[in-house]
This record gives structure tokens, sequence and C-alpha cells, in this order.
């Protein structure tokens, strides 16, 4: 099969597109798929880089779609033929992988496996953002980082039907009309402004807004923190812009008893039952319509270097592919 390989962390050049044998049968547990899409995400550039620890040499990616080509002994869930999705499943970025049995979940007719295959990590990410890090009311503001980048999007869009007002940040005009689109309220070009704070704050009332969800990182979070209402909660869940240092806790307090709170997508979905639940809160969205998901660009398995610099660039809105 081919697949894409890292031997040594580093920039999007480590990446080499191999052919090499197959994963063999499946294990206990396990399902053989036949890659119909991989997901491109920010972990994976973190993962590359060495900034979360990764095994190497081996095949990076975390989350596709495919199909069911083998089961393994005590598998139950799944048979072959069918049509799966999953997440957090190290060697994603090749065209057969081998997924444990809860880490995979079945895709409803409706939904096609290439939306399948890059919808879940944005979409279970937005959830329990919205559902669960800041349970958002009707009738609060917050304010969302990369509002047209694939969890931004999601994200909008969920809390809208929740009846809160939004207000994102955006690079460019393009990204702009994008995330008015989604359903942002405002919008703030984080390009075009010396005080990100300031213009937060001067569209409520001086207040601040009650939650910042942030993915950028070390470019935004002092500005996240100048953006929070007195006991307002900072959602910090990526770091695009690079690892944001050590925090002095104090300035919680300063900043007007201020909550901070760091998750991540595998501990909000810890058991099967949680991950069906939220995964088929997604799909029930986008078979509804209440929820519009975007890929922005798809591209073969070997240009994951491309599709790692072009996200990395953050000029994209909307989902990267990759595809056998």
């Amino acid at each position: 099969m081919h697949a894409i390989e890292i031997r040594e962390t580093g920039g999007p050049e480590v990446q080499q597109y191999v052919e090499k044998p197959g994963p063999g049968q499946p294990g206990e547990g396990e399902i053989l798929v036949g890659l119909a899409a991989a997901g491109v995400n920010f972990i994976d550039l973190y993962r590359r880089e060495g900034r979360y620890p990764l095994p190497v040499p081996c095949v990076p990616g975390e989350e596709g779609s495919g199909t069911v080509l083998a089961t393994g002994p005590g598998v139950t869930r799944f048979k072959t033929g069918d049509r799966v999705a999953w997440t957090t499943v190290l060697g994603s970025y090749a065209e057969r992988v081998l997924v444990p049995e809860d880490k995979a979940i079945i895709v409803p007719d409706g939904i096609d496996l290439r939306t399948a295959g890059g919808v879940l990590v944005h979409g279970m990410t937005a959830h329990f953002l919205a559902h669960d890090s800041y349970p958002a009311r009707a009738g609060e503001t917050v304010l969302v980082h990369a509002a047209a980048g694939g969890v931004g999007l999601l994200l909008t869009q969920m809390l809208k039907r929740r009846g809160v007002r939004v207000i994102g940040t955006v690079s460019t005009a393009e990204k702009e009309r994008t995330a008015r689109a989604n359903g942002c309220d405002e919008v703030i070009r984080y390009t075009e402004t010396d005080d990100l704070a300031a213009g937060v704050r001067a569209l409520t009332g001086g207040e601040g807004v009650h939650a910042v969800y942030d993915g950028v990182g070390a470019a935004t979070f002092d500005a996240s923190l100048a953006s929070l209402r007195t006991r307002g909660t900072l959602v910090l869940f990526g770091g695009a812009s690079g690892a944001v240092p050590p925090v002095d806790v104090m300035r919680l307090l300063w900043g007007g008893s201020l909550t901070l709170t760091r998750p991540y997508l595998e501990h909000f979905r810890a058991t099967v039952e949680e991950f069906e639940a939220r995964a088929g809160a997604v799909f029930r969205g986008l078979l509804d319509g209440t929820l519009t998901f975007t890929v922005a660009g798809t591209y073969p398995l070997a240009e994951a270097h491309r599709a790692h610099t072009d996200l990395a660039s953050r000029a994209t809105s909307g989902k990267l592919l990759l595809v056998p």
C-alpha cells in the first residue's frame, strides 16, 4: 500500500510518500479499513513538528473514513462493507488503516465518505466547546477566533442555534464574508487593528465577552484574556500560531476572577457511548441542514506536505482532506 511516513520530526518536507507492506489482518477488537479520505488537522502539524509526542518512524494522521475490509476477533459493532469514520487513530495517512473498534462509528446514509472523513474532529471539537467547555446561553456574547476556520465555522453555527451573539476574528475580507455567512454577528479583522481587545469591548458596551474560544494560541492569548468580562472564561483549545508560554495564574485574578481551561477532544469522547452521542449530534446536524460543513481543499495523499503548508498558512477556510 501507499502511505505517508515520517522518520524524523520537522517541517512539512519530512512527510515521505512511500510504498510499504499493508497492516495485515485486524487483531482483537480491530477493523481493517480501505481509506476514502483522511482529515488534516492542526494536531497532525503539532505531532510532525515534535510539539506533541510522536513515535518515529510512523505513519501520521489521526482522522479518516472508508469501507471496512475485514474485522478482527471480538468485533461486534461492524461488519465487512460498512462505511465508517474514526478519530484519534494514528496511522490514518495510508491507503489501509487498522482502526480500534471503539474509535470508529458508522457513517449514516446521506453523508458521503469524504465529508465523514473530515467532519468528526472539527465537528466534535465544536460540539464540546459549545456544550461542555463553556456552554454559552441565549443572550450571551462570545468571541470566536479564526471564525472562518474549520472549527470556527461549525462552532459559530452551533452557538447561533443556541441564541448566542458571536463576534468572530478573521484575517481577510473574504474570510469575513464566510464568517458572516455562517452566523457571525460581528467580525473583527485582526490584521487591521492594533488593539483587538479594545475592538471587542467597543462591541460589548465596554464589558467584554462572556467567553473566548481560542484555537490560535500564542498570537491571541493576551488579547483573549483582555477581551473577557468579569468572571469570563477563556477556552484555549489549540495553538495554530504557537504554544502559549506558562501563565501566571494571578493574571486571572487581576483580569476579573477569570477562568482558563485547556480541553482536548479525547477527554470529551472517552467512552463509546459519549463518542456515538457527540458524533451523532454532528451527523444529525448535517442531515437536517442545521450544520453546514465546508471542505476547503482536497489533496492527493502524496501531497500531504502541501496540505500541511496550506493549513499552517491559515489561508484556508474549512477542512483539508487527503485522498488516496
